[in-house]
């Protein structure tokens, strides 16, 4: 007994310059990624696809053919007003359809068959009943992301309204004199001739949380196995005699079984392997079995569920064995820190900064969350994200292996080993 008081190691600066630093800077990190990438979406939105479909059939007007539709989705793709925040991608309906129901699209704007016959009609509507106002429709996604999904509406509702003006001013200007035998409604109308509906592009079933249950459930996964790779990590160490277990006031210890760095992380990763299984089942029995969420290909959900936890946990443990203690600070950065805002599900890739697009690429969470999605949203079709999602796990399966077995290969063979040959541990007995 050294007779100086626990308390006293308060007064030792270390120990408030080095948790000061790591605590400081880990509130600082998570303030960035988290605050950083989400403070205006607007502002840093660049090149959010959106449809534009002209499906205007046009109509003969003063012996001339006539296209509105084709007038205004020009104009649309043409205009500097949206200053590149909007990709529209022209294309037809059934094309519209298809990239609504992959998630390629955030939304879309419909220029209906009847625009053109419509709209003109308003020119020479009779003097009694009420005209009939043509319509702009424009197509909502949420199963791509509610946020994405709700600034898609904003710019293409804007651009609908600007572009029912724009038809307004040129056949007010191109009717002349005869505007005046025109009924009042009638003229109110020709000055902005186009009502603009909103409509669900992609409806969803009412369990799938508004297209966020996909993300949630990635995110499960992904601390599951970030999670679960701290127990599995100190349960192998324990069971290996390298560290003590306390269960309440008992403290356990085993008798040391000398294994190598690879072989630790190699043991873990079985266990982890394992698991997955276990830890795969539950989560769907939780998420649909016990609370309803809606889910379709339940064999390929589960298998994906697996292998998601599985690369996530042996990620982690390559990152705890490599850095150590200061492991678990580098995981939770990974996969959440910098993976929660980059998932292109709360807020959309093209609304975030340039430098949170770039982590997107590689973050496993997006690539979790893409192909959750197509499973949930999309009939598990391979290019609505499955596809990369099964690349980008097993390149990250791929990573994490020659990352943590070659760097815990070097630690071995430089006989940097976690107890020295020569040394013992301390043998603790338990509390009688």
């Amino acid at each position: 007994m050294s007779g100086i008081h626990p308390f006293r190691v308060l007064r030792a600066k270390p120990l408030w310059i080095a948790n000061g630093v790591i605590t400081g800077v880990l509130a600082l990190l998570f303030t960035v990624f988290y605050v950083g990438a989400n403070i205006d979406p607007v502002d840093h939105m660049k090149n959010l696809p959106v449809g534009l479909v002209n499906a205007d059939k046009g109509a003969a007007v003063g012996g001339k053919q006539v296209n509105l539709g084709a007038r205004i989705t020009e104009s649309i793709k043409k205009s500097t007003a949206s200053g590149g925040k909007i990709d529209w991608k022209v294309m037809d309906e059934k094309g519209m359809k298809e990239e609504l129901g992959k998630g390629k699209l955030y939304g879309a704007l419909v220029v209906p068959a009847d625009f053109t016959s419509e709209t003109t009609a308003l020119t020479g509507a009779a003097t009694t009943g009420t005209p009939t106002r043509p319509t702009l429709t424009v197509l909502t996604n949420q199963s791509a992301g509610s946020v994405g999904s709700s600034l898609a509406r904003t710019v293409t509702t804007k651009a609908a309204e600007s572009a029912s003006l724009q038809v307004g001013k040129e056949l007010t200007a191109q009717g002349g004199t005869g505007q005046a035998k025109l009924p009042a409604a009638a003229r109110v109308l020709l000055a902005d001739p186009a009502a603009v509906t909103v409509e669900d592009g992609h409806p969803l079933d009412s369990h799938s949380g508004l297209g966020l249950t996909a993300f949630y459930y990635a995110l499960v996964l992904v601390v599951c196995g970030m999670l679960s790779a701290n127990v599995i990590s100190g349960q192998v160490d324990h069971a290996l005699g390298y560290t003590h277990n306390d269960m309440g006031p008992l403290r356990l210890h085993r008798p040391l079984i000398r294994a190598t760095r690879v072989q630790t992380l190699a043991i873990s990763s079985t266990l982890m392997a394992g698991l997955s299984l276990l830890m795969g089942s539950l989560v769907m029995v939780g998420a649909v079995g016990l609370m309803g969420m809606h889910a379709a290909h339940l064999p390929l959900l589960w298998l994906y569920s697996v292998c998601a936890i599985a690369v996530s946990g042996i990620g982690a443990l390559t990152l705890l064995a490599v850095f150590g203690t200061p492991g678990m600070l580098v995981v939770t950065l990974v996969f959440i820190g910098m993976a929660v805002p980059t998932a292109n599900a709360t807020t959309p890739l093209q609304a975030l900064p340039g430098f949170y697009r770039f982590l997107a690429e590689f973050e496993p969470l997006r690539q979790i969350t893409g192909g959750i999605r197509s499973i949930l949203y999309y009939d598990a079709q391979a290019d609505a994200g499955l596809t990369r999602g099964w690349v980008m796990m097993a390149v990250g399966l791929a990573a994490a292996a020659l990352f943590g077995f070659g760097v815990t290969g070097w630690y071995d063979r430089k006989g940097l080993h976690r107890i020295p040959a020569e040394t013992e541990p301390a043998k603790t007995a338990a509390p009688a």
